[in-house]
């Protein structure tokens, strides 16, 4: 995976980073897990201070466009983030039987 950052603006108002980028990949498009693993291990932050806004794709072509916003803490983003972007996309806890 080709991992390439189109914006990177600072908003100090919500203690943030938005962060437009661009990653191309070869196989099948990657899971919002992976790209977020992705994004925090590219800008050297955290994955649970990473939130994925929208993953786009463009039919026949390997590459995908997004944009994500970075806190710098993980209270700052559960002041100001919606729950359920912070948990989409993540695995469900496994019940035990």
């Amino acid at each position: 995976m080709e991992f390439e950052v189109t914006r990177d603006i600072r908003n100090e108002l919500l203690a943030r980073r938005e962060v437009d980028f661009i990653l191309r990949f070869d196989g099948p498009t990657p899971s919002r897990v992976q790209v977020v693993g992705k994004l925090a291990a590219q800008l050297n932050v955290g994955e649970d201070q990473v939130v994925l806004d929208s993953m786009k794709t463009s039919y026949g072509m390997t590459e995908l466009r997004g944009n994500a916003r970075i806190y710098d803490s993980k209270e700052a983003k559960e002041k100001t983030e919606r729950s359920y972007l912070v948990t989409r996309g993540m695995p469900k806890p496994k019940e035990e039987a």
